[in-house]
Order: structure tokens, then sequence, then C-alpha cells
């Protein structure tokens, strides 16, 4: 029978500390400075079309899945001129967001902000409202496209429910985001 040896010393330990990682060295120059914010257009610059200036306008905290919209649905009262035009008359608003998206996603902002409103986006959202009551569904793509060129939150079925059941309040929440980008493109 053989003898097992007899250890008197604590075995090592099985998980060493990890080594921190090397230092750069900067001969004569500054470190880079770290960046902790999504840069914003400045004017001249050309944003491209899905890409967008006004990524994080107020600081909000982003994720993997995008971040929340600047300015909640239930705030159109702030801005009630628009609240009240979304509320009697959407087709005008919508004619206003779809031209000044439009401009945005050519890189620069529309010099009207919108204009009145009246063109052929408005008589089309006008007629299919007067006729079928359905207008809001020309509304579900534009708010799509809204939240992915920003990174916001939300999916299909959301922008069908907030564009069909609380139009006016999307509407506006969807012309405050936009105003928020010509305002960080200078306009």
């Amino acid at each position: 029978m053989q003898q097992q040896p007899h250890y008197t010393q604590q075995p090592q330990q099985l998980f060493m500390q990890q080594p921190s990682p090397p230092q750069q060295v900067y001969m004569g120059e500054k470190p880079p400075a770290q960046v902790y914010y999504q840069p914003q257009a400045m004017p001249g610059m050309i944003v491209a079309p899905g890409g967008g200036g006004n990524r994080n306008a107020k600081n909000l905290p982003m994720d993997a899945d995008g971040r929340e919209w600047s300015h909640g649905l239930c705030d159109c009262c702030a801005d009630v001129g628009t609240c009240l035009i979304a509320t009697f008359f959407p087709c005008i608003v919508y004619a206003q967001n779809k031209q000044r998206y439009e401009h945005l996603a050519r890189g620069q902002p529309d010099p009207e902000r919108g204009g009145s409103g009246l063109n052929g986006d408005c008589l089309l959202h006008g007629c299919i409202t007067c006729c079928f009551g359905i207008g809001c569904v020309l509304q579900i793509p534009l708010r799509g496209y809204l939240r992915r060129r920003y990174s916001i939150k939300g999916g299909g079925c959301g922008d069908c429910m907030i564009s069909c059941c609380c139009t006016p309040c999307g509407l506006t929440q969807e012309a405050r985001e936009l105003e928020l980008e010509e305002a960080s493109l200078g306009l």
C-alpha cells in the first residue's frame, strides 16, 4: 500500500487576480478624449437617410433597443397650436410632418417648417378620412420612419395603435421630434 503524500502547505489559489490591461503611453501627445454622447449634426453636415442628428436630444438613457421619445405622448398640450390643428385637421399636421421628414432625410431642414400643410399629402389624408374614416393608416409608416431615424423604442403594433387611437397626440409628438432635429441643424 502506497502512502499518499501529505501536504503541509496551503494549496495555491486556483484563481489568480486578473492583471490590469497595459497602459498606453502617449509620447508628447494628449490621450484622446472619451465621448459619452451621440454627436449631433452641425450646420452644413449631410445627415444620411435613416440617420438623424437628434439621436438623444434630452440625454435620455439609451440601450440596445433605442431610446424613448423626447416628449411623451400626453405632452401634446405643451404645443397647444399643433395639438388643436391635429385634433380638428389631422391631415394638415400629417402633411407638414411628412414634408419636414422628407427634407431632413435629404440632410437639410425644411425652410418652410412644413409650410401650410395644404398639399397633395393633406388632400389624400383628408379624402381617405372623409370617405373611409381611416386616414390614420397613412400616419403609421411615417411614425415608423421617425422611430427608426431616431432609434426610438417601439414597433409597428404600437405605431398602429397610436396613429389610429391617439391621432392628435401622436402627430404632435412626431412634430415635436422633427422640431428638435431642425433645431439641432440650426433652423
